[in-house]
């Protein structure tokens, strides 16, 4: 089997348990990310793979060769694991220009001179820093500097090359433009890429895959896309997006294969496998909630408690009857006084239903639809239905 496979890792630091049965399979060609925050295994799972770390427990496998079996006691050198790793840090030699940096590696394995001068200019041309190639590491700027390690690590032409948080130490202009980098290094190239962050911008905007980790344990894998939409559990819903979720607390009831929740944000009823365990909790994003100055049919009216414009976008937090506050994000220019009265509409399919007690994602079943209106103290408007 191509690719990187991780079966039942277990890893203590002293008694500390690090990473919890990690079961994690990457494809060959993937861009897997994996995501969470400080503290949660995700460096931990990378050096594993690179072998700067040995579990007590588990296998590895990538591309089909056994590199860990714990049981075993057998451990194979990173020389042998067909991998690069790029660091935070760009560990760049001082003293070498960028050519001689970027050639390092294939003058240790005594490669011809005119075969490493086309394999460097090459991987310069790639990372576009080829006119810096005199010049030395001090008289880089910090996004030049990463750009000369990444060089560095795909000269080699690695089968799996590795990143840890390599990014942040650029500003928010340098991380944008080396985002769309890797993302073109990666097309390029069709190597597969294993990416730590704690910054779910980069995770969705870079992966085909991500990888979620709190506390040890890994909590879902999927595609980008599907993490956004369907967090599968509070915690990841909570994580992920910028700005935050909203959640809101509800009463529900069970019946016929579909839940009622009653909630500040009115009356929904959602097909589902089966019943939650008592109250659950409605997420939705701040960018799926629309905002009217006038009333709208369906429409839940809600007060402007705050307005803070950030230039392409608009946050607006609004507050409930019950006080509690709602955020909804406006893309452009909208300005309205504080107090004022507003109507929101939202599309059901994008509101997600968590198990309070439990939290995790309450299953969706084959309805053909859901509904939804508003509190009677708001005069009993109605929300559109809408498919599930």
């Amino acid at each position: 089997m191509s690719g990187i496979k991780l079966e039942k890792i277990n890893k203590y630091f002293d008694k500390n348990h690090i990473l919890k049965n990690l079961d994690l399979y990457i494809e060959d060609g993937d861009f897997m990310t994996l995501l969470g925050p400080s503290g949660c295994g995700k460096t931990t799972t990378l050096r594993v793979i690179t072998g700067l770390e040995n579990p007590e427990e588990g296998i590895l496998t990538i591309n089909g060769k056994e590199m860990i079996n714990g049981a075993k006691g057998y451990y194979a050198p990173p020389s042998k694991r067909g991998l690069n790793l790029v660091f935070q840090s760009y560990a760049l030699w001082p003293h070498m220009t960028v050519f001689d940096n970027v050639a390092f590696g294939l003058s240790i394995n005594k490669m011809p001179k005119a075969e490493i001068r086309t394999k460097v200019e090459s991987a310069l041309e790639k990372m576009r820093i080829a006119k810096y190639k005199d010049r030395y590491p001090s008289e880089l700027s910090g996004g030049q500097q990463q750009r000369v390690a990444i060089a560095r690590a795909i000269v080699t032409e690695p089968r799996i090359l590795l990143l840890d948080e390599p990014l942040s130490n650029l500003d928010a202009k340098l991380r944008l433009e080396m985002r769309a980098e890797l993302k073109r290094l990666h097309r390029e190239l069709k190597t597969t890429i294993v990416y730590v962050t704690h910054d779910q911008v980069e995770a969705l905007t870079l992966s085909t895959k991500i990888a979620i980790f709190f506390e040890g344990n890994m909590v879902q894998v999927d595609t980008p896309r599907n993490i956004y939409r369907h967090p599968v559990d509070i915690r990841v819903a909570d994580f992920i997006g910028n700005p935050k979720i909203n959640f809101v607390d509800a009463d529900c009831k069970y019946s016929n294969g579909s839940i009622t929740t009653t909630s500040e944000l009115g009356t929904l009823t959602v097909p589902c496998t089966q019943p939650p365990s008592g109250k659950v909790v409605l997420a939705i994003y701040p960018e799926d909630i629309q905002i009217s100055s006038e009333k709208v049919e369906g429409g839940i009216p809600l007060s402007v408690y705050s307005v803070m414009p950030a230039g392409s976008e608009t946050l607006f937090q609004l507050t409930t009857s019950g006080e509690n506050l709602i955020l909804a994000k406006v893309i452009g220019e909208l300005d309205l006084p504080i107090g004022k009265m507003v109507w929101v509409t939202f599309p059901l399919e994008k509101v997600n239903v968590y198990d309070k007690e439990t939290g995790v994602l309450v299953e969706r079943g084959n309805g053909t639809g859901s509904s939804a209106s508003a509190p009677a103290a708001d005069h009993g408007t109605k929300l559109g239905a809408s498919s599930f």
